[in-house]
């Protein structure tokens, strides 16, 4: 690298800094789901698993607070407005994930534990159980949520003749005659979307720093417009505020017909300031790091953008997406490939969410599952540089096909998630591990990395086949088994790292996902989804040991201006 220097200053900085702080990405993992490629109706009462039992205690309860002393009274009156805007994009998440009358519907529940778990869920399924529904009443969740109609099928899409049907801001629905139409959403939510401007609006009035005013009245319009763009590249512009927001319809995951539709969401975020100094520095050595990427020339060559950053946050308020089921525990966007590669992209570390995370869950499951000789390698300090590197790792490889016909996301349609998050999360230990081999990172111990990234999947699996996140995790986990980058005592019931083994799996499952994006190889991605994203029994027995064991699966927030002491 030509920048060996600043790089390994760099690496020790952040070596040196890694105990006070934490990271992450959004959670989830694969058991074995059904094809999304399925032509089937979606859903049907007859198709549906039986009912569970809720399950609130799966998840540990943890307050979203921070440190307001330092803000001026208008940057705490934004918080407010923003806490508002968010529990609009909570609404409109409830109502594509579920139904328009929800709030009447979770009123009428009378089983306290049913109506605490049907408000975790946003719905009556269970999103870290492959949505297996937990009241009676219910079938299968359909793959589209209510995003498409209930009954649509894969067959009836696909002959559909619609100009932008797989528009990232469309809902579909049928008119009066039973035919297919789609509805922008600012058109089906434009009461509750004014709504929500109005209030950004107001903050950015109240803004101190010019380029965030800027962004929050060009995300204001784009909530009322449907055009996201022009404030995605503001976004990539704000550089010094301290109080932070990402809000709209911006991850597709709840469509699990085709990944297409977005879903609202929303965060609330204080910046750190010092953390973010000493991160911000690798977004500059993307380029390197793409060229020294496990895989042929044409699967890496395009260039990165390098006005992307990396920053660490508090986050104060999930709202929708972001707080329904497993929590994010970082950020990597905006999900634009135009504006990634014109400018990179923003990749926000959610230090208290991870913080939780790792002490509440990760630590437990490693006292159970991992060999005790390699605990002592299970550090947060590696969790936090693991979900660093797997949120650096979105912006490696391509965007578009090597045919140049389309883009990955478009071409790999509803397994474009799981690809993407499998190539992120691999590519982030690939790249400490080349990092680390050519002396850049400090004095670190690479076997903290592989032991941690390990006992992470064991986290991760616990979420459930629903997600592109779970999907990713079980083929990364059946993949390392399956080429020996671990063994497992029959005795103990416990694993251990092959160091050499977990390199030589990593690299190759590296080269294996970037050439299915490259070649937009839709039948491959999914085969290998198909095929390996499944939970075997012997690791699903380990996983039964942990909830024995009564540790939570993931968290919950005690949230609000009441929490932060705004109120």
């Amino acid at each position: 690298m030509n920048k060996t220097l600043s790089l390994r200053q760099t690496g020790a900085l952040i070596v040196m800094s890694f105990a006070l702080a934490a990271c992450g990405q959004k959670d989830t993992t694969a058991v074995d789901a059904p094809s999304a490629a399925a032509s089937a109706p979606v859903a049907t009462k007859e198709a549906a698993p039986a009912v569970a039992a809720p399950r609130p205690d799966v998840y540990a309860s943890f307050p979203l607070t921070a440190d307001v002393s330092h803000l001026s009274d208008q940057q705490r009156e934004m918080l407010r407005l923003m806490i508002e805007a968010s529990d609009i994009m909570d609404d409109l998440f409830w109502r594509q994930a579920f139904r328009d009358d929800w709030r009447q519907w979770l009123a009428g529940i009378d089983d306290p534990q049913e109506k605490r778990f049907a408000a975790i869920n946003y719905g009556p399924w269970d999103r870290l159980a492959d949505e297996q529904p937990f009241m009676e009443g219910f079938g299968a969740k359909p793959l589209g949520a209510n995003l498409y109609p209930a009954d649509i099928t894969r067959e009836e899409f696909d002959a559909w003749d619609q100009p932008g049907k797989d528009g990232l801001y469309t809902l579909v629905r049928r008119d009066e005659n039973g035919k297919l139409q789609l509805v922008p959403y600012h058109v089906a939510y434009a009461e509750e979307l004014a709504r929500a401007a109005v209030l950004l609006q107001q903050a950015a009035e109240l803004a101190e720093d010019e380029g965030f005013s800027n962004y929050l009245r060009l995300r204001a319009d784009a909530l009322v417009t449907g055009e996201f763009q022009a404030s995605d590249m503001a976004w990539m512009d704000v550089k010094t505020n301290a109080v932070e927001l990402v809000i709209g319809p911006i991850e597709s995951y709840e469509d699990r017909l085709y990944g297409y539709r977005t879903a609202y969401e929303s965060y609330v975020l204080l910046k750190d300031a010092e953390w973010s100094e000493r991160l911000a520095r690798f977004a500059a050595f993307l380029p390197d790091l793409q060229r020294g990427l496990p895989v042929a020339d044409a699967y890496k060559a395009e260039t990165p953008g390098t006005d992307s950053d990396l920053n660490a946050y508090d986050v104060v308020y999930y709202a929708g997406h972001s707080n329904a089921g497993s929590k994010t525990i970082a950020i990597n966007l905006p999900n634009d490939e135009q504006v990634q590669l014109a400018k990179g992209t923003r990749r926000l570390q959610l230090k208290n969410a991870m913080q939780a995370k790792f002490e509440k869950i990760l630590q437990p499951i490693a006292g159970i599952l991992m060999d005790e000789s390699q605990r002592q390698h299970i550090t947060f300090d590696a969790f936090f540089a693991n979900t660093m590197f797997h949120e650096v790792a979105h912006g490696l490889g391509i965007k578009n096909t090597i045919d140049g016909s389309r883009t990955v996301r478009a071409a790999l349609k509803d397994v474009a998630s799981s690809m993407e998050e499998g190539k992120a999360d691999i590519l982030g230990l690939y790249m400490i591990s080349r990092l680390h081999a050519a002396g850049e990172l400090g004095d670190i111990d690479l076997r903290d990395n592989y032991v941690t990234f390990m006992a992470g999947i064991f986290r991760s699996v616990r979420f459930g086949a629903s997600s592109a996140h779970g999907k990713a995790n079980m083929v990364r986990f059946n993949f390392f088994a399956d080429h020996g980058a671990f063994v497992r005592d029959e005795v103990s019931g416990t694993y251990k790292v092959d160091f050499e083994r977990m390199e030589e799996a990593m690299a190759s499952l590296s080269d294996l996902l970037l050439t299915l994006q490259g070649d937009g190889d839709y039948d491959g991605a999914n085969r290998l989804t198909n095929e390996t994203g499944v939970i075997r029994p012997t690791l699903q027995r380990d996983l039964d040991r942990l909830t024995e064991a009564n540790i939570p699966v993931d968290i919950i927030f005690d949230q609000g201006v009441q929490v932060l002491g705004l109120d």
